[in-house]
């Protein structure tokens, strides 16, 4: 930061450094950053392919590539840490903060309670962009307007989720070809060791893959959920049908009053991703639809559902272009410049991370099936 008179915080340009250079970071955060050198400057890039790590260095011209984690957080040069890669981030968050980074994490935190409750202390702010999406933050001020949760009679979440190949096929993404098998597998079969403590080490493929959809997708749902109503008391009912990953419904009571209901779907040649997450209170409705999370500017719709002073209908509907992703961008800008605390750190992860705990028991308890570890 400057001195008094030559730089304000809003004018303090972070240095960061990305960890992960796969789909997400090529789709998404190379084109913001890109555009927002205002605020970041990417000096050094992470990732397990050295093909993946130049191609986002050359295109954010950072000048440190890296394969290892332990090496870049070694070489320093910035003051804040991006963890974009897949899996769950519990290990290399600990290891950023461990180093007295700052951390902007992509969901989910991590696998495991354990992994949560390793972390030191430090600036940890997970990122769950429809959190900082505008027509979610005004659906929140008119319920607060209604009067808060206690107003809400449901919650009804709906997702229609094409394969990710169709959802990216207009970025070009390079691809990793350059990794060592061996050094993959040995992750894979750290990430079901992760699996099985949350779990049980005896829970069946089923459970396993429930739990994943839970807190590779659903979780986004489960973090809205958690904004406008608080995370569920419990979960009541988990059923899940069709090919795998297949369709799943959940429900339950929220924590003040009313249910909520969310219906996932895998649907592998849909034409486009689609969500809407609808709220229902006491005068009218609250509908969201969200577009495809990769579709930079692709306004969310809030419909909002009243009575005129007619006593006739009223369907209002609201919409802004600001991209979701870059205002959670620019929050961990104010996050890290002036202690600003975020939509969701870690505290917030380790609900969504029991939610999803609790999904996956519910369903084992219901199927007769085997569940142990942190869900039992």
């Amino acid at each position: 930061m400057g001195h008094a008179g030559e730089t304000t915080l809003e004018e303090w340009v972070v240095k960061i450094a990305l960890v992960g250079c796969g789909a997400v970071t090529q789709a998404v955060y190379v084109p913001l950053l890109s555009r927002r050198r205002d605020v970041f400057e990417v000096t050094a890039v992470c990732d397990l392919s050295q093909t993946l790590a130049d191609t986002v260095a050359d295109r954010l011209g950072a000048p440190g590539r890296h394969t290892d984690l332990g090496h870049l957080l070694a070489a320093g040069g910035f003051e804040a840490v991006l963890i974009l890669a897949s899996g769950s981030h519990g290990e290399p968050v600990r290891q950023a903060l461990a180093a007295g980074y700052a951390v902007l994490c992509e969901k989910p935190l991590a696998l495991t309670r354990a992994e949560v409750a390793a972390l030191p202390e430090g600036r940890l702010m997970v990122g769950y962009m429809k959190q900082y999406d505008p027509a979610v933050r005004r659906a929140e001020e008119l319920l607060a307007e209604l009067g808060g949760p206690e107003k809400i009679r449901s919650i009804e979440v709906t997702v229609l989720h094409p394969s990710g190949e169709s959802q990216l096929a207009f970025a070009n993404l390079t691809q990793a070809r350059d990794v060592d098998p061996g050094l993959l597998a040995s992750l894979r079969e750290a990430e079901s060791g992760l699996v099985a403590q949350a779990l049980g080490a005896s829970a069946p493929e089923r459970v396993r893959a429930l739990y994943g959809v839970a807190l590779g997708s659903i979780c986004h749902d489960l973090s809205l959920l958690r904004r406008l109503s608080g995370s569920p008391a419990e979960v009541s009912h988990v059923e899940t049908w069709g090919p795998a990953p297949g369709s799943i419904e959940i429900s339950g009571p929220l924590r003040a009053g009313g249910r909520f209901e969310i219906r996932w779907h895998y649907l592998e040649d849909y034409p486009a991703y689609r969500e809407t997450v609808v709220v229902h209170h006491d005068r009218g409705s609250l509908e969201l639809t969200f577009p495809s999370p990769y579709l930079m500017n692709a306004p969310t719709t809030l419909t909002v559902v009243s009575r005129d002073d007619t006593g006739a209908e009223s369907r209002n509907e609201w919409r802004d272009v600001t991209e979701a992703f870059e205002v959670q961008l620019d929050a961990f800008h104010a996050f890290v410049t002036e202690g600003v605390p975020p939509r969701t750190d870690a505290a917030g992860a380790l609900e969504d991370i029991v939610t999803a705990q609790r999904i996956a028991a519910r369903y084992a308890v219901q199927h007769d099936l085997q569940i142990g570890g942190e869900a039992a």
